[in-house]
């Protein structure tokens, strides 16, 4: 099994992006499994062209995007995204796009085709908070995990794919009152259960994971 993981590079003003920290600290190899560790724009459009040149270069079995989420509890992994760039904030190249279609052709939305409820509970196991999270927003990590799912649904590519949201670490909260923070290795550990996970679930487990309004 081949497994393309992507990490988002700073932005927002931040000196580092946890994401892209935790990932590069991962193994090329997890249980037997091959991990490519790539670090793609915090661009709209361009985050999603690297992304698909990857894709054909590597041609992997699963597709597992990470970025960060300021003011996050815990390691979310997100359940669907929706066809809509609403930027509170510019990209790294300033572009701010509001109410736009991602995909003028694309559903509404996708769902994540990873076993996203396994995937959290091989996390907990390993010590990591973490949890199914319902929205991954409206900035570039929606648009990347959206981009990512209409390429796979386009172009029937048999790849398992989803985004997963971490919190910031602890050197991004200094003088940040009441922020949350989780320490990289932690990020990393419950990445590496994440991975874990997609070789004994094929299909999702069925448990807990709804959250209420």
């Amino acid at each position: 099994m081949k497994v393309l993981i992507t990490g988002f590079d700073p932005f927002d003003g931040e000196a580092i992006n946890p994401a892209w920290e935790a990932v590069n600290a991962l193994p090329d190899v997890i249980d037997g499994i091959e991990v490519i560790k790539v670090q793609i724009p915090t661009v709209f459009k361009k985050s999603a062209k690297k992304l698909f040149e990857t894709i054909e270069a590597v041609k992997p079995d699963a597709v597992i995007c990470v970025g960060q989420a300021g003011g996050r509890f815990d390691f979310n992994v997100e359940r669907i995204a929706i066809n809509v760039d609403d930027a509170r904030i510019p990209d790294n190249e300033g572009k701010q796009p509001i109410d736009e279609k991602i995909f003028e052709d694309g559903e509404n939305a996708y769902f994540a085709t990873l076993p996203i409820k396994a995937m959290v509970e091989e996390a907990r196991k390993a010590g990591v908070p973490a949890s199914v999270s319902n929205t991954a927003g409206t900035f570039v990590c929606n648009h990347i995990m959206y981009s990512l799912l209409y390429y796979i649904s386009k172009n029937n590519l048999n790849i398992r794919g989803g985004f997963i949201h971490v919190p910031y670490i602890a050197q991004q909260v200094i003088g940040k009152k009441n922020m949350p923070f989780m320490e990289v290795t932690t990020i990393t550990k419950g990445l590496e259960a994440s991975i874990r996970s997609l070789k004994d679930h094929d299909v999702d487990i069925k448990v807990i994971g709804g959250k209420e309004c």
